[in-house]
């Protein structure tokens, strides 16, 4: 029931990034090959994490507020389950 509350909000947020990517990346190149467009993307989503500064959240990286946030986190197992999937 959790998820149903707050699909909305992570819905939104999915959508939103697949808007940014389609607009910044895929609709203004073109692309030869699927493995082309699967390496564009993947080159994308690293800098869209590691590199691109996002306003929401107060212009740092996602990766900034998520490393920040896993430093300040206290949950040693899910941790190592989050670290684990990465």
């Amino acid at each position: 029931m959790e998820y149903q509350e707050n699909s909305c909000k992570v819905d939104h947020v999915i959508e939103r990034f697949w808007r940014t990517l389609k607009y910044e990346d895929i609709y203004p190149k073109s692309y030869k090959t699927i493995k082309e467009i699967r390496d564009c993307i993947n080159e994308y989503i690293n800098i869209y994490n590691t590199k691109r500064t996002h306003s929401a959240i107060n212009y740092k990286t996602p990766d900034e507020v998520y490393n920040a946030w896993m430093k300040n986190y206290d949950n040693t197992e899910t941790k190592i389950l989050l670290q684990n999937v990465a």
